[in-house]
């Protein structure tokens, strides 16, 4: 039953999305749902999308390594990035009428800057989709009892996902995260009740976890700690703003009201509902005999192993759909985002003049071949965290493309050379101390590229100002007599 049931889900989901394509008639379509989502849509699509396999299996497991203080990525961060979008950035970007975030770049900084910026984003979602296509693979090897390998599990997955996705592209993004936040919320809530009453009530649930020390968030240590703490926090609370996925629901909204309201109340659903996996794994601890072997094992299956030998049928039923909602509606977001950006601002300036019908079928080709990079991304990186590939790919956007997108925003005297200097300064400070085990160690590499791409943007744009302002002049020094 619990087989036949998923099955039937994907297929609908399918449906759903090939639905949703014949609404698809041009590129403002395919990319931003030709600007035409409703408040619930953007809310449902934005909760969705963030709401993936690391909120669901892979934030539960830090949870119960490391407590409050060890989500502060995910989903604290990554719930506040959502909210800064909407009070600081969604009215300013939608009032431009473009596609994509690499389109802003353009326009502020010019073409290289532009071209620059994409590649860094779009390199991002390999750690992001990866971790989709991953607890794709986890799902169907436990639905099957390991009948299927996690290797054919990402395959079956990703094949599931690319078809709705290459077709109907945002249209069809949309419309199956409205239907998949629903079955996200009713499943998720009825496993935590489920739950709660095997271990004795939520306040006994409430009060393990209290007594184990997982609601300590901020760090005991000295300025060292303090510092690391800082860096993961806004690893995605800002290295997620300058991302397309986000973008695209901002641009795909009816109004600029609608783009602002939509991101502030989804990352404030998105902190809220995130605890809910969490309370379930809780119990899990508390119910289940033998969890010291798994958390040692794979902490990420201690959720479904709890569902799947402890609760009945129903339950089953309405977490994997619950499961394969989040990963889903997460996946075929991440897998539109950087296809769609690869052809406006990279492949058009490589060719440009392009009609609407062909860029149309460049960004669906973009896709496909975009969905087989990340299959092989996820198929070589089996066996890591899915909670470390999502964190692990923001940091990237963070160092490269935040400070030229906020300065670009809310510093006139940002400049070209200003936001080279930042993207240079910031990926060049990161790699160095990536590639420095005692430098990552003693400072965080994430904070000392953005500290790196900050000093870049001032130096970079004051600098030439400056000297030209005092080209020509010649200091004039008093000499003194004997």
């Amino acid at each position: 039953m619990l087989v036949t049931f998923i099955v039937a889900y994907l297929v609908v989901s399918i449906a759903i999305g090939l639905y949703a394509a014949t609404r698809v008639k041009n590129t403002a379509d395919y990319a931003v749902a030709g600007r035409s989502l409703p408040l619930a849509v953007v809310i449902a699509t934005t909760f969705a999308t963030w709401f993936g396999s690391e909120t669901v299996l892979g934030a539960p497991a830090k949870f119960v390594q490391d407590g409050l203080g060890g989500v502060v990525e995910d989903p604290f961060g990554a719930g506040m990035c959502l909210i800064l979008v909407g009070f600081f950035f969604a009215r300013k970007l939608y009032a431009r009428n473009i596609i994509t975030i690499g389109d802003y770049y353009r326009q502020r900084y010019g073409q290289v800057v532009e071209v620059l910026a994409s590649v860094i984003i779009i390199i991002s979602y390999l750690g992001w989709v990866g971790a989709q296509i991953t607890a794709l693979g986890l799902v169907f090897n436990l639905l099957s009892h390991g009948a299927i390998s996690l290797t054919l599990g990402m395959v079956i997955g990703t094949v599931v996902v690319l078809v709705y996705t290459l077709y109907g592209g945002m249209w069809s993004v949309a419309l199956t995260d409205f239907v998949q936040m629903i079955v996200i919320t009713l499943g998720l809530l009825a496993i935590a009740w489920y739950a709660a009453g095997m271990a004795g009530g939520a306040d006994n649930v409430v009060a393990y976890a209290a007594d184990h020390g997982k609601f300590n968030f901020f760090p005991t240590g000295g300025a060292k700690e303090w510092i690391f703490f800082f860096a993961a926090a806004i690893t995605m609370m800002l290295g997620s703003i300058p991302q397309q996925d986000v973008f695209q629901r901002v641009m795909s909204s009816n109004n600029a009201t609608t783009a602002q309201r939509g991101p502030i109340i989804g990352g404030t659903l998105y902190i809220v509902f995130a605890f809910v996996p969490m309370f379930v794994v809780i119990a899990a601890l508390m119910v289940m005999p033998g969890t010291a072997g798994l958390l040692a094992d794979d902490p990420q299956k201690v959720l479904p192993t709890l569902v799947m030998q402890h609760m009945p049928i129903g339950l089953q039923v309405a977490f994997f759909g619950a499961l394969l909602s989040a990963i889903m509606s997460t996946a075929s977001a991440t897998l539109l985002a950087p296809s769609t950006m690869f052809v406006e601002n990279i492949l058009r300036n490589v060719k440009p003049g392009m009609s609407d019908a062909q860029t149309l079928k460049a960004m669906r080709i973009g896709v496909l071949v975009f969905t087989c990079c990340v299959l092989v991304y996820a198929i070589t990186m089996e066996g890591s965290s899915i909670y470390e590939l999502v964190s692990g790919a923001y940091q990237v956007p963070l160092v490269g493309a935040f400070v030229p997108l906020a300065f670009g925003v809310y510093w006139k005297r940002a400049t070209t050379q200003g936001a080279l200097l930042a993207v240079v300064m910031g990926i060049g400070v990161w790699l160095l101390f990536v590639a420095s085990p005692m430098l990552h160690e003693a400072f965080p590499q994430q904070l000392a590229g953005v500290l790196a791409a900050i000093t870049g943007m001032v130096f970079g744009s004051l600098a030439p100002q400056w000297l030209a302002d005092h080209k020509g002049h010649v200091p004039h020094y008093e000499g003194s007599s004997a």
